[in-house]
């Protein structure tokens, strides 16, 4: 059996009666099975080990892993976007089967005009055979639905629901397309008439039938793999995404069919566009409320369907979010502290060796021997090798002139060129080192972490903004590619007014001078509205952290230098620029002089405590260590409350710090505070606080919580020993104040 890489000691192992013999390790290897050890525990008894140890069946390069695994997970966006992309198109696709198969799918034109004749098309009945296999399309694609709903609530197993929901998505899909097929080979529209959109719905239909699947394929395929167990990762807030979502569309659906029944000129494809533009408040004006009932259900459907509208784009914002910083920006800030970790040095004598080392590094590089390349160079005669021409024999291998000029321009010449420039290229690049950066001082890596805090804040807001705008860019451009195809024979636009209606259909201005008129534009707008609105939405939003927070800072830059001047202004640039204050100065030393140096002790300045006097340990007593504790715990719980992270300054840290640490003595007691939780870290550490996944005030809070309890365990400060199970690690730090009102410390300091 393989254990891979861990190294097992003898004390780790279960004892010989729980240790499998030979033959039934063969015979579980026979079957494809391997044991992983998993986290044991410290009572090695056989139950414990066996319950610890993990069976992933191989079956060749697969490798399916169970439920319960909790070995690392990759392949993420397979993981965990995948299931929700395919949560949020499975419905959408569901809604357009239902519009193909309540709506005939050929129309018969009427009237002369080309404007509104698609508009006002009857319908032709669908031959039998067409509704009845359409109808189990429909039945396929709500099936696949349902198993992937079971899938998310882990109510059947993930072995069971995703390949019947992938396998459903095919039938559907292959029955779409085949009657889709089937009635244009044997029942085609004839002259003055034209598919409808029912017809178009299923062709929409059928292509996000086939995408949920296909997508769906790759998570299967990355849990035969082995890169993550058989379920979907999803946290309470995107399973709440879902649910959503699905929400969303048996509004938008049961909202269209109860239009469609109030109104006589409606079918429910035309109420679905209707529904569609009302709740993505564009309004272009073509479809409105013909009668008061309908008039009357506007009021509550707009409201609720913009409502959750607003919930689902928020979940998505939300969700894409977290999903970049999980996966993109923390990646990014490891990156970039694995840098400043190997370009760190603590003194100058590193920091001189290492530019020693550089500098020997370069000057090798540079001094390197040249190998000689497969013709002889032109110019050898300037580098000083002098050819014999008094002998025959050489004067005939001497180049002439010409021979030189068909060396430089021939093939040789500049394929050798060619590929020695890259390589050149490439050696410059792997020369470049990073610049040394000098750390004497624990505060100098605090800073540092700072730094990479807010190079991956930045990081983050322009990575997310540049998404949303390639998104937008996408959605306009190629949409109105399709618009301007599909209304070609109803309208005649021209690719610039496809793009004037996808931007104002974006922005939800909705003019009405421009709307979808043809059979084949309303359907896809009904998608590609659905998607494009909630992505302008993001874009603004993103817009906020990045653009116009810009924006606003410059007007109150603007602000503070003409119409509201601001005291104290003029220091950043100061120390922007040293020769403006060096100027300045000595004008200022120059007035002195002339009017004479003051007589007498100068004024003494007050200043604040150092670092180092702030670090000291001895500088209170414990009882006023411990009133600072219990100030320190309030005011974290303070800013806990904030909705804004709280980040504190060095100083701050230097004070939560020392009570943190307050009682480090002696070596028994450092290493029972090590035994109860780290209290020792560095800033650009992996145990850095700025690492941790608690915001700041949340570390500190629970790292107060411990001192405090151990300050409770001294004898000197408290009346009498507390029973051991309110002593317990779990009570004291979910019930600190409680525990210290029943047990309150013998000396004052908490008065």
């Amino acid at each position: 059996m393989d254990f891979g890489a861990a190294d097992i000691t003898e004390s780790s192992l279960p004892s010989s009666s729980d240790r499998p013999n030979d033959a039934t390790a063969a015979r579980k290897e026979l079957k494809g099975y391997e044991e992983l050890p998993g986290t044991l525990g410290t009572k090695h008894d056989g139950k414990e080990v066996e319950q610890s140890l993990r069976r992933v069946r191989t079956l060749g390069r697969l490798r399916f892993r169970p439920a319960d695994d909790d070995e690392p997970q990759d392949w993420w966006f397979a993981s965990t976007a995948i299931p929700l992309i395919a949560a949020t198109f499975a419905p959408m696709a569901n809604v357009m089967s239902i519009a193909a198969l309540v709506t005939s799918w050929r129309s018969d034109l009427r009237g002369e005009s080309s404007v509104p004749a698609q508009a006002n098309s009857t319908g032709i009945p669908d031959p039998r055979w067409c509704i009845t296999l359409n109808a189990t399309s429909l039945a396929c694609g709500f099936i696949g639905n349902l198993f992937l709903l079971f899938n998310f609530t882990r109510t059947i197993r993930y072995v069971i629901c995703l390949p019947a929901t992938v396998m459903s998505f095919y039938f559907a899909t292959g029955i779409l397309i085949g009657i889709t097929s089937s009635m244009n080979d044997y029942v085609p529209p004839g002259p003055g008439e034209v598919y409808s959109q029912g017809f178009w719905h299923a062709i929409i239909a059928a292509c996000l039938y086939l995408f949920c699947s296909m997508i769906l394929m790759i998570n299967m395929l990355g849990y035969c793999l082995g890169h993550y167990p058989q379920h979907f990762t999803l946290t309470d807030e995107q399973r709440n995404l879902i649910l959503q979502t699905m929400m969303f569309f048996i509004w938008l659906a049961g909202g269209a069919g109860i239009f469609a029944r109030t109104s006589d000129e409606w079918q429910f494809v035309d109420a679905l566009y209707f529904c569609d533009v009302t709740i993505l408040t564009v309004g272009f004006g073509d479809y409105y409320a013909p009668n008061g009932v309908s008039r009357g259900l506007v009021f509550p459907f707009a409201v609720g369907g913009i409502i959750i509208l607003g919930l689902m784009v928020s979940s998505i914002h939300k969700f894409a979010r977290d999903l970049s910083y999980d996966y993109v920006i923390r990646k990014h800030m490891e990156a970039h502290r694995q840098r400043t970790i190997t370009r760190a040095v603590s003194s100058s004598t590193d920091l001189q060796r290492q530019n020693d080392i550089e500098k020997k590094i370069d000057w090798s590089h540079n001094h390197h021997p040249t190998i000689s390349g497969p013709l002889a160079p032109p110019n050898q005669e300037s580098r000083g090798v002098r050819r014999v021409t008094s002998n025959s024999d050489s004067e005939g291998l001497a180049p002439s002139s010409s021979t030189l000029e068909r060396y430089h321009e021939g093939k040789i010449h500049r394929t050798i060129k060619a590929v020695s420039q890259p390589v050149k290229t490439l050696q410059r690049a792997r020369l470049r080192q990073p610049k040394i950066i000098l750390m004497r001082e624990e505060k100098d890596r605090f800073e540092a972490m700072r730094a990479i805090q807010m190079s991956a804040s930045r990081f983050r807001k322009w990575y997310a903004l540049s998404l949303s705008v390639i998104a937008f860019g996408l959605l306009w451009c190629v949409g109105a590619v399709v618009f301007w195809v599909a209304e070609q024979s109803t309208q005649q636009l021209t690719y610039f007014q496809s793009l004037y209606f996808c931007y104002v259909s974006l922005l939800t201005i909705g003019y009405g001078d421009l709307s979808p008129k043809s059979n084949a534009g309303k359907p896809f707008f009904i998608v590609w509205s659905l998607i494009a609105v909630p992505t302008m939405t993001i874009l603004i939003s993103d817009m906020g952290d990045t653009v116009i927070a810009s924006f606003k800072r410059g007007t109150f830059r603007l602000a503070d230098w003409t119409i509201l001047p601001k005291t104290g202004l003029h220091h950043p640039l100061l120390r922007k620029s040293p020769w403006i204050r060096d100027w300045l100065q000595g004008k200022v030393e120059k007035k002195r002089v002339e009017k004479g140096f003051p007589v007498g002790p100068d004024e003494k300045q007050e200043n604040g405590p150092s670092i180092e006097e702030l670090a000291d340990p001895e500088s209170y007593s414990d009882a006023e260590l411990t009133h600072l504790l219990a100030l320190a715990i309030r005011k974290v719980a303070d800013d806990l409350k904030n909705p804004y992270p709280r980040r504190y300054s060095y100083e701050e840290w230097v004070e939560f710090t020392r009570l943190i640490r307050f009682t480090s003595r002696t070596s028994e007691q450092l290493e029972d505070e090590e035994s109860e939780g780290v209290i020792e870290w560095d800033w650009i550490g992996d145990d850095s606080p700025m690492l941790s996944d608690q915001s700041e005030a949340g570390w500190v809070l629970d790292r107060l919580c411990e001192s405090l309890i151990r300050l409770l365990k001294k004898d000197n400060l408290i009346r009498s020993q507390p029973p051991s199970h309110l002593l317990s690690h779990d009570r004291t730090a979910r019930y600190p104040l409680r525990y210290l009102r029943q047990h309150p410390p013998v000396n004052h300091c908490l008065r």
